[in-house]
């Protein structure tokens, strides 16, 4: 570690993830001078940092405010909540505190069309990829999915960007033009980082509206529609639609896709099922028309797609029991509109680290579309106390156990689906280890 008094630099790069790494990468192309800091004694990129750049300062195993202080802009990754207390004294000394999206949005010369929500914002960000794709566009997409954002600058043919957001990405975002743009949903999540608040949570999502060119906004949501505040916004939504907004619409008892009173593609054709799915199909379709995109290469995206890892995925049928892995449903929205969205009655896995999330409106939900409850998990307790009704609750030591009772509690026709509606960090790596853990417990216990 370079000491304090060798200061050469007057850019910090906080934290060392991918994205620390990325602004580095980017910061070093534009011939500036930085350091990096991490509160970690050996950040996971440290080996790759020093080998690109190994006169780089650098200040690992703890967030020193004299250091960042020093520093005329801190270029901050969006793990680390602007209401750290040295980041806080930063900002009461006037030291600029960004993220890599606002560099982005500062050297970005392609369209923009940007997604986010607390649940739906990979699929959505995924489908609009492949449609450019599909429509012979050059789309560079990143983000929270796949790529840091600043590595698309490198791709010199992109013509299109799309961009996965999060709430923590957007709030030290203020650059952010885009040429369309949706906030998918609001429902609470990462209320930890927020003081339980989430008119705060929901603040940071509304950034992405700003300078936006296009709204496109989920009626079905009214926190949205009032972020939103755009009466001429386009609108998706599970009812009917009017003018050119889109939504769905039924006719001799088949579901379409339709925008206005034109009808565009059944739901029957479509590969990945759900209610949510649907409305994830609308809102990806007035994004891309928004962005530009023709409608035919949107509609065979739309048929051929078949969902991704992790979200209401479909892993096997024994005895007419269907098992789905929606490890992803990491707050308590997500898991509502899994529950809605499967046929029949389905027997719910959940529990895990709940970030402070209020379960309460689970409740209902659980009356209406579950056969029996299996909690696990740190916050286990707190999800059967919110839970009402006279649903079976049942706990479970860990992931086996709890494959088990959900399998002795379901009926012929049941679902058993695991969505948390909870971080996985108390018994997992992420949550696409929880996720490979329950496809792996329940293909063993499908062979017993």
């Amino acid at each position: 570690m370079k000491q304090f008094e060798q200061v050469n630099w007057h850019t910090l790069v906080l934290g060392l993830g991918k994205t620390g790494l990325s602004v580095a990468r980017f910061l070093s192309a534009q011939g500036v001078s930085f350091a990096v800091m991490d509160s970690r004694e050996t950040p996971p990129n440290v080996d790759e940092l020093l080998s690109e750049f190994p006169e780089t300062a650098c200040y690992f195993g703890s967030l020193n405010a004299d250091v960042m202080c020093a520093a005329t802009r801190i270029i901050a990754s969006p793990g680390i909540a602007l209401a750290t207390p040295e980041i806080e004294k930063a900002r009461s000394l006037g030291i600029e505190v960004i993220g890599d999206i606002e560099l982005f949005a500062r050297e970005a010369k392609k369209p923009i069309v940007a997604v986010t929500g607390s649940n739906g914002k990979t699929t959505v960000a995924t489908l609009l990829s492949l449609m450019a794709k599909q429509a012979n566009v050059k789309a560079g997409t990143g983000g929270n999915i796949g790529m840091p954002a600043l590595e698309l600058l490198t791709q010199k043919s992109t013509e299109l960007y799309v961009l996965e957001l999060s709430s923590f990405q957007l709030e030290t975002t203020h650059s952010l033009k885009c040429k369309a743009a949706s906030i998918l949903n609001v429902s609470e999540d990462h209320l930890d980082r927020y003081s339980g608040r989430m008119d705060l949570y929901a603040a940071a999502k509304a950034k992405i509206y700003d300078r936006c060119q296009n709204k496109i906004v989920n009626r079905d949501d009214e926190l949205v529609v009032t972020l939103a505040n755009d009466a001429y916004a386009i609108t998706f939504g599970a009812d009917a639609p009017t003018g050119d907004n889109y939504g769905l619409v039924i006719t001799d008892g088949v579901k379409w896709l339709a925008k206005g009173e034109k009808k565009l593609l059944s739901t029957a054709d479509m590969k990945v099922a759900g209610s949510h799915n649907e409305t994830n199909a609308l809102a990806a379709l007035a994004l891309a028309e928004a962005a530009g995109l023709p409608l035919k290469p949107c509609l065979q995206v739309l048929r051929a797609f078949a969902g991704l890892p992790h979200r209401t995925q479909w892993v096997a049928e024994s005895n007419g029991i269907n098992w789905f892995n929606d490890s992803k449903g990491t707050n308590v929205g997500a898991t509502v509109a899994a529950l809605q969205g499967l046929p029949n009655k389905t027997v719910l896995i959940a529990g895990g680290q709940g970030k402070g999330a209020d379960f309460t409106p689970l409740a209902n939900v659980v009356q209406d579309y579950a056969r029996a409850v299996v909690l696990f998990g740190e916050d286990a307790e707190q999800i059967a106390l919110a839970l009402k009704g006279d649903i079976p609750i049942v706990f479970a030591t860990d992931m086996t156990c709890a494959v088990k009772q959900a399998h002795q509690l379901a009926n012929i026709g049941d679902n058993i689906l695991l969505s948390p509606a909870c971080a996985s960090f108390d018994m997992f790596t992420s949550y696409e280890n929880r996720g490979d853990v329950f496809i792996d417990t329940v293909k063993k216990e499908l062979q017993c």
